[in-house]
């Protein structure tokens, strides 16, 4: 996989953590970012990550020090938060989540990739799809 920017659903995210999620794929994109790759995420990203992780604890598939093991590593790759995605939220965004029967959260994703002209990278099968509709490139 040879890609300089991409945005990274938080679906995408998490095999780094969950090595029964991962794939050839997932662990492609990690060595693109480890290689100098950036990758951008909607404000939303942090949170969404953070719930996920919580519930993961809760279930018992990780504990504290792994989400913080996880946490550290993600720090040191060049992750970018867009700070417009707050600005387009009610319009831009509401409007993709109507039009691909999306959520908020998804169509954030969207958005954004579609904003930057920039592949999404996600597992998620319905934003992958919209993805698509949209004319925009999916990678994993």
């Amino acid at each position: 996989m040879s890609v300089d920017e991409f945005v990274l659903d938080c679906s995408a995210t998490l095999p780094w953590l969950f090595a029964s999620e991962a794939t050839a794929a997932t662990d492609r994109l990690l060595v693109a970012l480890a290689d100098g790759a950036r990758a951008w995420v909607p404000a939303l990203w942090h949170l969404e990550l953070g719930n996920v992780l919580l519930g993961a604890e809760r279930r018992g598939r990780v504990d504290k020090a792994g989400i913080e093991r996880f946490l550290s590593g993600l720090a040191v790759y060049d992750i970018e938060v867009d700070h417009a995605t707050l600005e387009v939220a009610w319009t831009k965004t509401l409007s993709i989540g109507e039009t691909f029967g999306l959520t908020m959260y998804d169509a954030a994703y969207l958005e954004l990739a579609l904003r930057r002209g920039l592949p999404l990278a996600s597992l998620d099968e319905q934003l992958r799809t919209a993805m698509r509709k949209a004319g925009g490139r999916v990678l994993l």
